[in-house]
């Protein structure tokens, strides 16, 4: 059978969003038919894939997969998307609460925008070195859901962030689960810009929700910049982390972005079967 789904993007990272409150995705949400689904130019192609599944205690709960195939506990650009789509399909209402790997999360939808909470960030670590080959690279490390590295670098345009990033999230202080990593500098206008090598998807990324709040908090912890940040992603959206600092503690953490329908349509099995 046709599966209806809907095409988002969240900053520039896109997902396809299916309504699966009735289960029929679960027989085949296999790594192969996410893989196949997210593939560009052979099917729909996203970053990743959200199922919305009913939940007894909350709004909804959502099963949320990279494009390689494999469940993440957290996306914050995803997070918004599935908050808007709840909201569009009246699953929820304009503030919701839903359930996911890594906790709940809290969503305000206004029209395009929306705002959620974050899962208060663990494992951050002071500035340390990463010896690559021939080359070594100062960096700190902090998990806003997932495990992102943070390098602040003096020209991040012409940083090849596909090939140190691929070193860095295969590299052996990292293993066995590998980490995202970002690359941040200051722009003229006071911004934070942001470029995301994302693990899962394994290429840079338009935008990553979690990196840029792993971005901001360590931005924030090196230069004392009050919330909210305000962070410049790769497509060019802007995404807003917003946060309470107190010592070395980061709470109330909040990332408030676009969330956009692109597409409705109906995936065929030709899409998946191959």
């Amino acid at each position: 059978m046709d599966i209806p789904f809907t095409k988002m993007s969240g900053a520039g990272n896109d997902f396809i969003i299916i309504d699966n409150r009735q289960g029929g995705v679960t027989d085949k949400a296999s790594d192969t038919f996410i893989r196949n689904l997210c593939r560009r130019k052979m099917a729909v192609g996203a970053d990743g894939l959200i199922l919305i599944e009913s939940s007894e205690e909350h709004d909804f709960k959502w099963r949320f997969f990279n494009s390689d195939g494999f469940p993440a506990e957290m996306c914050g650009n995803g997070a918004r998307c599935a908050a808007r789509y709840a909201f569009l399909n009246k699953i929820a209402g304009a503030i919701m609460v839903f359930k996911t790997d890594a906790g709940l999360v809290e969503a305000r939808v206004d029209g395009a925008q929306v705002k959620i909470n974050m899962p208060a960030p663990t494992g951050f670590s002071d500035a340390r070195d990463l010896d690559l080959d021939n080359q070594t690279l100062r960096f700190e490390s902090i998990n806003t859901g997932v495990p992102h590295v943070v390098i602040t670098v003096d020209d991040l345009e012409n940083t090849n962030v596909v090939a140190l990033g691929r070193r860095i999230r295969h590299h052996a202080q990292f293993l066995p689960a590998g980490t995202n990593v970002n690359f941040i500098a200051a722009t003229m206008k006071g911004e934070l810009a942001v470029r995301t090598y994302e693990r899962g998807v394994e290429d840079e990324t338009l935008a990553c929700g979690t990196g840029a709040v792993a971005a901001a908090l360590v931005y924030a912890r090196q230069h004392a910049a009050a919330s909210p940040v305000r962070v410049c992603t790769r497509s060019g959206a802007q995404l807003n982390v917003f946060f309470v600092h107190r010592g070395n503690d980061f709470t109330d953490i909040r990332l408030e972005g676009d969330a956009r329908v692109i597409y409705h349509g109906r995936l065929c099995e030709d899409a998946w079967e191959y």
